[in-house]
C-alpha cells in the first residue's frame, strides 16, 4: 500500500471583512479586509480588493465584525498519540512518570491506535487554533494519514530509542526513515515532512547520534530531540560524558551541525547557552509540562535577550492535559515575570511570535506564520466580542491574558478550513476533516483496552 496521502483538492477563495487583524508586524490594525485563494494571503488593505465585485470571486466572504484575525498558533513540540494517556500518568517526576506509567503502556499501543489518538489531537488543536505541530512519537505512517485526513500540517519524526551499542544501520527504524522520507516527505501538498530524531541523550547510543546527525547533514533534513529536561538527566550525563552536559555532548559530536529543535531546554549554563546561540538551535519551550513535572523553568529571557529561537510547545497529553495552545502561550507569558521577578521578563508580542512564526520556522516552513501578503493562509479567527475582551486598550495584550483559544471561531490551514463554529456552543462545531464523535470512541474504546492489558 502506497503511503502517500491525496490532497482534498482545490480550496475555495475566501474574504475576510470589517476584520481586525494582527498583521505581520504584531500590530493591531482594526477594519480590514483580507483575501485568500489558492491557500495563501493575496490581500491585506482597509478597502475591499479589486476582485471582490465580481461574483464567483470568493466563495465564502466571511463578516468580521466582532472578529480578530490572527496568524494560526504552531505547536513545536508534541506527542500527539498520547492524547491515549490523557489523565493516566499523574504526579510523577519524570524517570518514574517514563519507566512506570507512559513506556508500558505505548508499548500496548498498535499502529490503528495511533491513527485514532492522532486524529482526536488534530481535532483538538484545531479547534484552538492550532495549524501544525512538530511530533515525536511511532507509528508514522499511521500519524501522517490522521494529519492529512485532518488538513493539518505536521512535521512528524519516528521516536528512537537506542540502548544497544551499535550502529543506527543495524536498528530497523533506519531503513524505516529512509522509507519515510521516500514516500511521505512534501506529501498532501506539503503539509507532511519527515523529520529525525533523538529521543535523548540518555537513551541513545553516541554511534547511532554521530550517524543520525550526519544523516540529516546530507538530507538536508532537521532534527527533533529532547535536552536537559531535568537536573538529573544533565548530572548523569556529565558523569557519563567527561563532565560534558547534554548540549556539549551533542555538539561535540556533531548533531548540532544541521537545523535542530531541541525540546525543554531547562538546565542550561553559560556554555550550553552560548553553543545554542551559534548553533541557532530551534527552543521548544514547554512551560506547562515542564511545571507539571516538576522539570523546572527554562531560561526563556536570557535566551529572548540574546535573539535564539524561542518557540512554545503543548508536549504531550500525559504531561500538559490539553492541546490549548493559548494557554501555554498565557503561561509562558506570565511565569517568567514570577520567577525573575522583572516584570518585563517577555513581552506578549515576544510569547505571540515564539507561537507563532517562530514555530512555523522550526519546522522549515519559511512562509507561514504570519498574516502577511504571499504567506500560506494558517488563520484563526477569535470572537472578540466578549467581556473578557473589552476595553480594548491594548488589543495584543488582551489576546495574550485575556483572551483564550475556546474563543477561537475559525480556524484554516493552507486556506482550507479545518474548524468552524457558527457560535460559541460546542453543538455548533464542525470539523470538515474529521468525524469527531467517532474519534472520540474510538480513542476512549483502545484506552480502556490498553489499561485492561497493562
Amino acid at each position: 500500500m502506497s503511503l502517500l496521502f491525496r490532497s482534498k483538492g482545490t480550496v475555495p477563495p475566501m474574504l475576510f471583512k470589517n476584520i481586525a487583524i494582527i498583521d505581520e508586524d504584531f500590530s493591531y490594525r482594526p477594519d480590514q479586509f483580507v483575501a485568500v485563494k489558492d491557500g495563501r494571503i493575496t490581500y491585506i488593505g482597509d478597502t475591499a480588493p479589486a476582485d471582490a465585485a465580481t461574483e464567483p470571486a470568493y466563495a465564502d466572504t466571511f463578516d468580521g465584525t466582532g472578529k480578530l484575525l490572527m496568524p494560526a498558533l504552531y505547536n513545536a513540540h508534541a506527542h500527539a498519540p498520547m492524547t491515549l494517556l490523557r489523565g493516566f500518568a499523574e504526579n510523577l517526576p519524570l524517570q518514574r512518570w517514563l519507566n512506570e506509567k507512559c513506556w508500558p503502556f505505548e508499548a500496548k499501543m498498535t499502529p490503528e491506535d495511533n491513527y485514532w489518538a492522532t486524529l482526536l489531537a488534530c481535532a483538538e488543536m484545531a479547534r484552538y487554533g492550532v495549524v501544525s505541530f512538530s511530533d515525536m512519537y511511532y507509528a508514522t505512517p499511521e500519524r501522517a494519514r490522521a494529519v492529512t485526513e485532518a488538513g493539518l500540517k505536521a512535521n512528524l519524526c519516528e521516536g528512537l530509542i537506542a540502548f544497544e551499542p551499535k550502529p543506527y544501520a543495524e536498528y530497523p527504524i533506519c531503513a524505516q526513515n529512509e522509507e519515510y522520507v521516500r514516500t511521505l516527505h512534501g506529501s498532501a501538498n506539503g503539509r507532511i515532512l519527515i523529520d529525525y530524531n533523538i529521543h535523548a541523550e540518555y537513551t541513545s547510543n553516541e554511534q547511532v547520534c554521530r550517524d543520525i546527525a550526519a544523516i540529516v547533514k546530507e538530507k538536508g533534513l532537521r532534527l527533533h530531540l529532547h535536552l536537559s529536561e531535568t537536573e538529573k538527566e544533565v548530572a548523569e550525563c556529565r558523569e557519563r560524558h567527561d563532565g560534558m552536559s547534554p548540549v556539549q555532548y551533542f555538539d561535540a559530536i556533531g548533531v548540532f551541525e544541521g537545523p535542530v529543535t531541541a525540546a525543554h531546554c531547562v538546565w542550561l549554563d553559560e556554555a550550553d547557552l552560548a553553543i545554542m546561540e551559534r548553533r541557532d538551535i530551534f527552543v521548544a519551550n514547554c512551560p506547562v509540562s515542564n511545571m507539571k513535572l516538576g522539570s523546572g523553568f527554562a531560561p526563556i529571557p536570557e535566551m529572548l535577550r540574546r535573539g535564539m529561537n524561542v518557540c512554545l510547545g503543548g508536549d504531550g497529553m500525559a504531561s500538559n492535559n490539553n492541546h490549548n495552545l493559548f494557554s501555554d502561550l498565557y503561561v509562558m507569558a506570565l511565569i517568567y515575570k514570577g520567577s525573575t521577578l522583572d516584570p518585563t521578563a517577555v513581552t506578549p508580542e515576544q510569547a505571540l511570535r515564539a507561537a507563532t512564526r517562530n514555530g512555523a520556522l522550526s519546522q522549515g516552513r519559511e512562509d507561514c506564520g504570519l498574516l502577511k501578503e504571499g504567506f500560506k493562509a494558517d488563520l484563526c479567527v477569535l470572537d472578540v466580542s466578549g467581556p473578557e475582551w473589552c476595553p480594548m486598550i491594548q488589543p495584543l495584550y488582551n489576546a495574550v491574558y485575556a483572551g483564550d483559544g475556546s474563543n477561537v471561531v475559525l480556524t484554516l490551514c493552507d486556506g482550507e478550513v479545518v474548524y468552524r463554529a457558527d457560535s460559541s456552543a460546542e453543538a455548533d462545531a464542525t470539523w470538515p476533516g474529521i468525524d469527531l464523535e467517532k474519534v472520540k470512541a474510538e480513542a476512549s474504546a483502545r484506552t480502556q483496552r490498553i489499561i485492561g492489558e497493562l
